[in-house]
């Protein structure tokens, strides 16, 4: 799977690129940069996480997930997204237990009407709660 996406995309195979997209993979919510250099251990320097992180969000393999710190969560992104065209309407869930961030992949951002002459280029929805895991 690993070598699937990142040959439909015309990256090259690195170990940082595979570790780090095994990484996305295996995951079942986002990932922070910092838990993702953690994660892929002594063998790749914050600069080599930061430029995949850059070069899979140009190529639509993940996506940002805005947060209200402004830090910033990264998730992978499903078939229909392309380089430079996300199509990520859905709506993030944010657990303010253990503060898992998970895409609901079903749940639409709602079309919001905007006065004349106004142009959407991003929506973008968080909703907090708490994850079935923390109930």
């Amino acid at each position: 799977m690993v070598l699937e996406i990142l040959k439909k995309n015309q990256l090259s195979v690195t170990d940082g690129r595979k570790k780090i997209l095994e990484l996305f993979l295996n995951s079942e919510g986002a990932l922070e940069h910092a838990d993702i250099e953690k994660k892929t251990g002594e063998n790749f320097d914050r600069v080599t996480v930061y430029r995949t992180l850059q070069t899979f969000v140009e190529k639509g393999i993940i996506h940002h997930i805005p947060t209200t710190d402004n830090s910033i969560l990264y998730a992978l992104c499903k078939d229909n997204c392309e380089a430079g065209h996300h199509h990520d309407n859905h709506v993030h869930f944010v657990c303010e237990v253990c503060n898992k961030t998970i895409c609901l992949e079903d749940v639409t951002v709602p079309e919001v009407k905007l006065p004349k002459g106004f142009t959407p280029e991003q929506a973008e929805m968080v909703v907090k709660g708490v994850c079935a895991d923390c109930k």
